[in-house]
């Protein structure tokens, strides 16, 4: 019938969207609710005008993501020069010489380092592998090559791989395989991705099938 076609047209244009703000949503009122919590701590130890003004700004909607953003930037143009360098690996040294919070610290890092730094590697290459079994295919994004003792058990030709579950990519596999059995795609990261949380409905463009403009 037109109207149930309708109706799922409709859904399927508005989802996204809907997700998308609710955790926006979300998130913005968890950061006003840490920011709001901060305000209320400082406001018990301030004079009372000072404490009034507090109390105003905790209703502010979107204060605690301007003040992330701007901590984010201020840290961010600190760190940029020597100064600020040398204190980022004092910052390290503390941390790193406390027990049980060394191991946490600097896993994380390392992820973080690997995933966001302008040099890392991480989640620059989309693939196709088989499998869970030779004969299924599936999307995978290689995210380095192993070293140390892998490397010595395994040789120098295998690459370290993550397969994404769909829809939600955040979690999946992490494998180690040969570098033959594995094909590099020519679609960009967000293209796979795209094509994994849809569970396939959303297919790249084909750069092969690409339409030749017609000659003057």
């Amino acid at each position: 019938m037109p109207i149930k076609k309708y109706l799922l047209t409709g859904l399927m244009v508005w989802l996204p969207l809907a997700i998308t703000l609710w955790v926006l949503l979300w998130l913005v009122g968890l950061l006003d609710a840490l920011f709001a919590s901060v305000l209320h701590g400082v406001a018990v130890v301030t004079p009372v005008s000072s404490g009034a003004v507090l109390e105003r700004l905790q209703h502010i909607p979107g204060l605690g993501v301007l003040l992330v953003f701007v901590v984010l930037l201020v840290t961010g143009g600190l760190v940029s020069n020597v100064a600020g360098r040398w204190w980022v690996k004092q910052w390290d040294k503390l941390f790193t010489n406390i027990p049980i919070v060394k191991s946490i610290y600097t896993s994380v890092k390392q992820v973080s380092d690997t995933l966001f730094s302008s040099s890392g590697n991480a989640f620059r290459t989309a693939l196709l592998i088989q499998y869970p079994r030779e004969g299924c295919w599936t999307i995978a994004f290689q995210t380095g090559t192993p070293s140390g003792e892998l490397a010595s058990h395994l040789g120098a030709d295998v690459v370290s791989v993550y397969v994404p579950t769909t829809p939600n990519p955040t979690s999946g596999f992490f494998l180690v395989l040969p570098r033959k059995d594995v094909i590099e795609l020519d679609m960009s990261v967000d293209q796979a991705l795209t094509y994994v949380i849809s569970m396939g409905s959303v297919a790249p463009a084909d750069p092969a099938a690409a339409p030749v403009a017609p000659r003057s």
